[in-house]
């Protein structure tokens, strides 16, 4: 697995904003959007692409675009689906899935309990997103679940890590190929499984259940 913690003064002043505790949760869907834009923008720096010959109005030339099978975007619901907006910004013409996972209270499995995405993903780059990676365990899943079903391969993009959830995931999926893009790695994981300083409960925080 490879992290890829994204150093950039925008990406840092974003994440402190959305660090805090008084932004409300209109500004905070707002930054992660924005975040997520600049993670996507370094997570697709080596997407598959093919030569074109286009027209300009001056001339013909060759020029670039996205490779078939298009790349395919995957939120984890609920909290992921408030960085798909970013995401599909930055490739408008990449297909969109979706991926609804849980933790059973009793047995402490992860379930999946909805998906729409295509039944072979053979050939396909798939990028997953997630706000906050803590435990490791929904997103271990979601990547095995992925790969099960053909696809070549993952990507992760997470606002904030824990040393933790980083550690399960490169003990948990063996020589699967991962990357990971943060905004930010943060200090540990506390007794309830927060990541600290983290910025609290980020689906809460975008959909307004923490104001």
């Amino acid at each position: 697995m490879r992290v890829h913690v994204v150093d950039h003064p925008l990406v840092a002043h974003k994440l402190t904003v959305l660090r805090k505790r008084e932004t409300p949760s209109m500004i905070f869907r707002q930054l992660t959007e924005e975040l997520v834009m600049l993670l996507g923008y370094e997570a697709t720096r080596d997407v598959a692409v093919e030569p074109v010959t286009i027209e300009t109005p001056v001339t013909t030339t060759t020029g670039t675009r996205l490779a078939r099978p298009r790349p395919l975007v995957v939120p984890i619901l609920r909290a992921g689906l408030g960085m798909l907006e970013g995401m599909v910004k930055m490739a408008p013409s990449a297909e969109v899935g979706f991926l609804g996972m849980a933790r059973n209270e009793e047995t402490l499995d992860i379930v999946t309990y909805a998906e729409r995405l295509p039944a072979d993903l053979t050939g396909r780059h798939v990028f997953l997103l997630d706000p906050m990676l803590a435990t490791g365990g929904t997103l271990v899943e979601a990547i095995r679940f992925l790969y099960e079903r053909g696809a070549a391969r993952v990507t992760c993009l997470c606002l904030l890590a824990a040393p933790e959830g980083i550690a399960r995931l490169e003990e948990s999926l063996g020589d699967m190929e991962v990357d990971l893009y943060l905004a930010a790695l943060d200090e540990r994981l506390n007794e309830r499984s927060y990541i600290v300083p983290g910025l609290g409960d980020a689906g809460d925080r975008l959909y307004g259940l923490a104001e």
